[in-house]
C-alpha cells in the first residue's frame, strides 16, 4: 500500500477491507443513546405515530436527496407511494402502515439524525434505504434493536452486521458475477477503479468471476475518482484491451464518475473495437436515459444487476403500486434500482408482520421472527430469502449475503433488457474469492 492519501468512494464506501474471517462488528462493542430533534426535509405518512394501544406500524425510510453526489429521491418518494396504497386495501392485518421518511443528505451527520429520529418516533424497521455512512446509523439502530432491512448493499456493514437483513448481493456479487460472464466473450479485460481503498477491493472481487470461467486476471488501472475527464485513462483502458489480439473489454467502475469516463471513452476513434461493461450502481436505466439512450455512451454495453429486467412481468406488482399512486411522481421510476430495492424490501417487512398474526408488531418480534428463519418470497424477484448470522459467505467476510444470484443485461436501442434468460448464482464463486 503507498503512501498516498485515500479519499471516500460514493461507489463502494466500505470502511474495511474483506477478511476470510467472519468479522465481529463494531456495533457489538456498545449502542448510542437514542432521542435527538426531528430533521430538517423528514416526513411522516399519514401522520404522527401514536402511543400504547396504536394499531398503526410505523417504519422508516431514507435516503440522499438534492445533494452534489449521489442522489436516490425514488426510494423515499416509492415507499410513500406503497404507504398508501397499502393503507388503501387494509393495511397490514388491519393495521395502518406509517411510513417516516428522512434525508441523509449523504453525509455522516444526516445518516445519525435519520436514524435517531427512526427511534424517537418508534419505528420497528427501518426499510428500503440507502446510505454509505453505516458508521453513523447502525449505533443508534443498534441500541434500539431495530432491524434494516434491505439496505441497498452499498456498505461493508450491511453484509456483516447481525441487525441488517439485505435483500441483494450489493458490489461483491455483482462484480464477480460481472467478471464470470465476461470470461466467455471477452479478450483481455481492463478494469478502471477508484484510486481508494474502497476502490482497492474491487478487483479481487472482478477477478474472482473471471478465474472462475478460466480467464486470466483484469488489468487493474486505479484512477482518481472526482476527475471531470478521463481522456488519458480511456486511452490506456483501450490499449490495455486490444493488446494481444481479439475483442478485449473495458470495464469502468467509477460510480457516478461512471459517465464521465464514458463520455471520454467514446470520443476515441478506437472505441469500437472492444466491448464495455459495468455494474449496477454505476449505471442503471435512469443514467442511461440521462446521457442519451441510444445514442448515448453505453449502447451496447453489459450490466450486470441484482434483478430481472424492469419489463419482466414479475415487476406488476409494483408498476400496479406506482400508477395507484405516484403515477405524476417522476421521482419514481420503475426501472430504478433503488425503486426495486424499496419495494422488494417492503415485501418483506409485508411477509414478516403476516407472519406475526394478531401478536405485536415491535422491532425486537421483526427481528425474532427473521432471525428465527423465516422464509420469505418475492414473487421470483429474488431467490427464497432467510438470514442466518453464519450463512455459507461467513468465511469471505459476508455473513449476511444471502442472495448472491445476479443477472446479465445488456443496453439494447437504448434500454437494458435481458442478455440471457434467468439469473446465476454466484455464491460459490465468492467463496473461492482472494479477498484477504
Amino acid at each position: 500500500m503507498t503512501g498516498r492519501r485515500r479519499t471516500r468512494s460514493t461507489f463502494l464506501p466500505w470502511h474495511h477491507r474483506f477478511t476470510r474471517h467472519v468479522r465481529q462488528s463494531a456495533l457489538l462493542a456498545g449502542a448510542l443513546t437514542a432521542g435527538a430533534s426531528l430533521l430538517a426535509g423528514c416526513g411522516v405518512i399519514p401522520g404522527t405515530t401514536g402511543g400504547s394501544g396504536d394499531t398503526s406500524i410505523t417504519v422508516m425510510t431514507w435516503a440522499p436527496e438534492d445533494t452534489s453526489a449521489t442522489n436516490k429521491p425514488g426510494m423515499p418518494a416509492f415507499a410513500r407511494a406503497y404507504a398508501r396504497w397499502t393503507n388503501a386495501h387494509g393495511g397490514l392485518g388491519g393495521r395502518t402502515l406509517k411510513v417516516l421518511t428522512c434525508n441523509d443528505r449523504n453525509d455522516s451527520v444526516g445518516a445519525a439524525k435519520c436514524a435517531r429520529r427512526a427511534v424517537k418516533e418508534g419505528a420497528v424497521a427501518v426499510v428500503g434505504s440507502y446510505s454509505q455512512y453505516s458508521d453513523s446509523f447502525f449505533p443508534a439502530l443498534q441500541g434500539a434493536g431495530i432491524p434494516y432491512i434491505g439496505g441497498y448493499g452499498v456498505t461493508n456493514a450491511e453484509f456483516t452486521s447481525p441487525l441488517s437483513y439485505p435483500v441483494n448481493g450489493g458490489q461483491p456479487a455483482l462484480l464477480a458475477g460481472l467478471g464470470r460472464e465476461l470470461s466467455g466473450v471477452c479478450g483481455r479485460v481492463a478494469l478502471v477503479r477508484p484510486d481508494t481503498i474502497a476502490g482497492d477491493a474491487l478487483p479481487s472481487l472482478l477477478n474472482s468471476g473471471l478465474d472462475a470461467g478460466g480467464h486470466a486476471d483484469a488489468t487493474d488501472q486505479p484512477a482518481a475518482e472526482d476527475a471531470t475527464e478521463y481522456s488519458a485513462q480511456a486511452q490506456k483502458a483501450l490499449a490495455e484491451a486490444t493488446r494481444g489480439g481479439g475483442k478485449g473489454c473495458v470495464v469502468p467502475a467509477l460510480g457516478d464518475r461512471t459517465s464521465t469516463f464514458m463520455d471520454s471513452f467514446r470520443r476515441d476513434d478506437d472505441a469500437s473495437s472492444v466491448r464495455t461493461a459495468t455494474v449496477l450502481g454505476s449505471v442503471d436505466q435512469t443514467v442511461i436515459n440521462s446521457t442519451g439512450g441510444a445514442s448515448g455512451p453505453y449502447e451496447g454495453a453489459y450490466v450486470t444487476g441484482w434483478y430481472p429486467v424492469a419489463s419482466d412481468a414479475r415487476w406488476n406488482g409494483m408498476k400496479k403500486i406506482i400508477s395507484d399512486e405516484a403515477f405524476t411522481d417522476n421521482r419514481i421510476e420503475a426501472d430504478d434500482t433503488g425503486v426495486q430495492t424499496t419495494y422488494i424490501a417492503y415485501t418483506v417487512f409485508r411477509k414478516v408482520v403476516e407472519s406475526l398474526g394478531s401478536g405485536q408488531v415491535t422491532a425486537d418480534t421483526v427481528r425474532s421472527a427473521l432471525d428465527d428463519g423465516l422464509r420469505i418470497e418475492t414473487g421470483g424477484l429474488t431467490p427464497t430469502l432467510r438470514w442466518q448470522f453464519a450463512d455459507r459467505l461467513g468465511s469471505v467476510g459476508l455473513p449476511r449475503l444471502v442472495n448472491a444470484d445476479v443477472s446479465l443485461q445488456v443496453v439494447r436501442k437504448g434500454r437494458l433488457v435481458a442478455a440471457k434468460s434467468g439469473s446465476v448464482d454466484v455464491t460459490a464463486t465468492l467463496e473461492s474469492a482472494n479477498l484477504d
